[in-house]
């Protein structure tokens, strides 16, 4: 882990296109602003760790994939002519 050393309105860049600002100290608290691309999402580690959670369980539920047979025949059937 790399561990630097900043102060209020300081940077610093992760690569060439994401840079983390230090936006105000109080106290045990320091407040960050994060610079990127629209394409990269950036997450609290708590958010990051909940959305890995339900992909898991999403990739690991039982899909039974007769169900999904039976769920396009009711949708074809409902569909307005």
């Amino acid at each position: 882990m790399l561990v630097l050393a900043r102060r209020t309105n300081q940077s610093i860049m992760i690569g060439d296109d994401i840079e983390i600002v230090i936006v105000d100290i109080k106290g045990d608290q320091v407040k960050l602003g994060v610079k990127a691309p629209k394409d990269i999402s950036v997450f609290r580690t708590e958010i990051y760790e909940e959305i890995q959670e339900e992909n898991r369980k999403a990739a690991s539920s039982n899909i039974n994939l007769a169900d999904l047979g039976k769920l396009k025949d009711i949708l074809k059937k409902k569909k307005p002519d």
